[in-house]
């Protein structure tokens, strides 16, 4: 196949690495000016993984887009919508498009198949590539589960074929709006996990992620998906690598924000906040987590006195 990734940060690169490895014709795309596409640029490596010889990198847009059957975009969410619309721009629209990225439009509450179909044409074709994984752990050859969901299960079967190996053991999703929001709002709970590492109360993570689980199967419901989708790879079972990892930014994000220390990386997980906070006002759904984390990091509440509030709080009955 040809396999054009667009994004070159840490999971793009890591996602042409990965298609490069299971022989396809790769094309790894960055800005001009990006500090990450120059370093790979003139390195062919950044701080996880060595490119493949054979992985062509272009910052020419329209030139990526053409050459390829499979584009895998990896950015930032909250620039996706303008991102989507350069390529709409191209004319090149006629491929499998995978959205390998977790997030909500912040300030709609989105999902980003919703803008990217809304960006460029309802009938592209769109699929999201979800669930847990790093890409330290991969390089490394340690295998994972992960997901693949689209609302045509022939553009599924199609990217699962193409793209599932020893190392990423795909599934089927079923439910395109489960495993979208799923995924977006763990990055929200990964970040209340950080938070309770911080401050010392890590022995609540237990109850953060089953109180975590339910909050977000609630609204997958409200919003027309399955309920159960919450408990799959997209949301619980991505729970391990963004809770409890070393490389998780969100989780990383949080640990940081209550000792008062300043995140480099990128926690998609910060504006899905905000897009959670529109999402519960509009569909009527309570989100406690949601609600504590934005008041904490939006509005400056205590940290310690707004999470021991979740789960230390008056009896009442668990379900």
């Amino acid at each position: 196949m040809n396999i054009s990734v667009l994004g070159c940060g840490r999971w793009g690169a890591l996602l042409a690495w990965y298609s490069a490895k299971l022989g396809h014709n790769t094309i790894l795309w960055g800005r001009e000016n990006s500090e990450n596409f120059k370093n790979l640029k003139n390195n062919r490596k950044n701080d996880y993984l060595e490119l493949h010889p054979g992985i062509e990198l272009s910052s020419k847009l329209e030139y990526a887009l053409e050459k390829s059957d499979i584009v895998i975009i990896s950015i930032s969410s909250q620039n996706l919508r303008s991102f989507a619309q350069a390529i709409g721009q191209t004319g090149k629209t006629d491929k499998i498009f995978i959205l390998a990225m977790k997030g909500l439009e912040q300030e709609s509450g989105k999902r980003l198949s919703q803008v990217f179909k809304e960006s460029i044409d309802k009938n592209v074709k769109v699929a999201a590539w979800l669930g847990p994984g790093h890409a330290q752990d991969f390089v490394k050859n340690i295998p994972n589960c992960m997901v693949i969901t689209s609302e045509d299960i022939e553009t599924t079967k199609q990217i699962v074929d193409s793209l599932g190996s020893d190392l990423i053991r795909f599934y089927y999703g079923q439910d395109m709006i489960g495993n979208e929001i799923g995924a977006a709002a763990k990055n929200v709970i990964g970040i209340a996990a950080g938070m309770l590492d911080g401050l010392g109360l890590s022995s609540l993570k237990g109850a953060l992620m089953a109180r975590g689980t339910r909050e977000v199967s609630r609204l997958i419901r409200t919003m027309g998906g399955n309920e159960i989708t919450a408990y799959g790879l997209c949301h619980l079972g991505d729970y391990e690598a963004t809770l409890f990892s070393e490389y998780s930014n969100n989780r990383a994000y949080g640990e940081n924000f209550v000792k008062g220390i300043k995140s480099e990386k990128l926690a998609e997980g910060v504006s899905t906040i905000k897009a959670m906070m529109y999402l519960s006002k509009k569909y009527g759904v309570e989100l406690p987590i949601s609600n504590a984390l934005n008041a904490i990091i939006f509005d400056g509440k205590d940290a310690q006195k707004e999470l021991e509030g979740l789960f230390l709080r008056s009896v009442k009955f668990e379900f």
